[in-house]
């Protein structure tokens, strides 16, 4: 199992806590996953709004790149639609060697929509000029010498003097946000990035996402990858149901509330669904051994949303690497599965 950090950098501008503080304290909590074992610390992109504050990822992990040794980078993800695709291609390659290699390159069309109005970039427009970006990114990070004519950008013999680490174009996901999109992402031979709060009705509902993501690969003529795959699921772990309830519940629903154009789940809602990782040390891990269960080897965590105290997201974040993974590693989950089933149909707490 490979276990990541997500963070979207929500900002919420009627609390204290400013931009600054905030980047302060996602560069001390990538730090902190790297000495936790963390596979990936990911990054969201967004702009116009303070949905999320983080216009370039780039930037930010290129930060983050002289700060840490080991942990992986990931875009979650660039979106493609809205950049020339030289530049993304000279900017991931020079931030790929600037990290040694540890680049995870999550990219997709974006859906917001006061982002196209921003762009001046037509919605009905962007899976082409994603498709074409991508293949363009793809190729110039291979290291080809470019002439072509596309349907949304032109040029004479582009290459890039910057190459990624190895040469070798990164690990690169697609994003999406509806379940029967995963098959067509498998189909074209593509690694899948998805938060199932935006694309599943409940919990078993993920592993027919990753089934149909899983047939589309089959089809494609391509075997399963332990690595292909990264699903992202907001995770808040404590000593009990209930302590996690008391900590995390105002928060989660901050961020839901600032949620443009996405499914109000509101904390209730998603335990009753169950498409989180919220709760005791047992609830987590059994809800974990099911992941694993379903086939999922790649699981992203959301600790840090709703202006959450950093001291209880470091404390999550803790929980869950000194605790839950060792549980999930020695099969020791098992016994709690029938209370964490229980669990995720009734809400814990008053």
């Amino acid at each position: 199992m490979r276990y990541s950090i997500f963070s979207v950098n929500d900002h919420h501008p009627r609390l204290p806590r400013t931009v600054p503080q905030l980047y302060g304290q996602v560069m001390r909590q990538c730090e902190l996953g790297e000495a936790l074992g963390y596979d990936t610390f990911f990054c969201a992109e967004h702009h116009f709004h303070e949905y999320g504050v983080v216009p370039d990822p780039a930037v930010l992990l290129s930060a983050l790149a002289q700060r840490t040794r080991r942990i992986r980078l990931g875009t979650a993800i660039s979106i493609l639609t809205f950049h020339d695709p030289r530049r993304i291609a000279e900017t991931y390659a020079m931030l790929d060697m600037m990290c040694g290699g540890r680049l995870v390159f999550g990219v997709g069309s974006g859906y917001l929509a006061h982002e196209f109005v921003g762009y001046d970039s037509e919605p009905k427009e962007k899976r082409d000029r994603f498709n074409e970006n991508l293949d363009l990114v793809k190729r110039l990070m291979a290291g080809e010498t470019l002439s072509y004519r596309g349907r949304f950008s032109k040029s004479e013999k582009a290459v890039l003097n910057v190459r990624p680490h190895d040469g070798r174009v990164p690990p690169t996901y697609v994003a999406v946000l509806a379940r029967d999109a995963a098959y067509h992402v498998g189909r074209q031979g593509n690694r899948i990035f998805t938060v199932p709060y935006a694309s599943c009705r409940d919990f078993d509902d993920i592993g027919t996402m990753l089934a149909d993501y899983r047939r589309g690969r089959t089809e494609a003529g391509l075997e399963a990858d332990g690595d292909d795959h990264v699903f992202t699921l907001h995770t808040y772990v404590a000593k009990s149901d209930d302590e996690a309830r008391a900590q995390c519940k105002a928060a989660y629903d901050l961020y839901v509330d600032t949620r443009l154009y996405a499914k109000k789940h509101v904390y209730e809602d998603i335990i009753a669904n169950g498409i989180c990782l919220f709760g005791s040390v047992q609830t987590v891990a059994g809800k974990m051994r099911r992941l694993r269960e379903m086939g999922i080897r790649h699981v992203a965590t959301m600790h840090n949303f709703g202006a959450l105290s950093p001291d209880l997201v470091e404390r999550s974040m803790t929980l869950f690497a000194r605790e839950v993974m060792p549980a999930v590693a020695s099969g020791s989950a098992a016994r709690g599965r029938g209370a964490t089933r229980t669990y995720l149909t009734r809400p814990s707490g008053p």
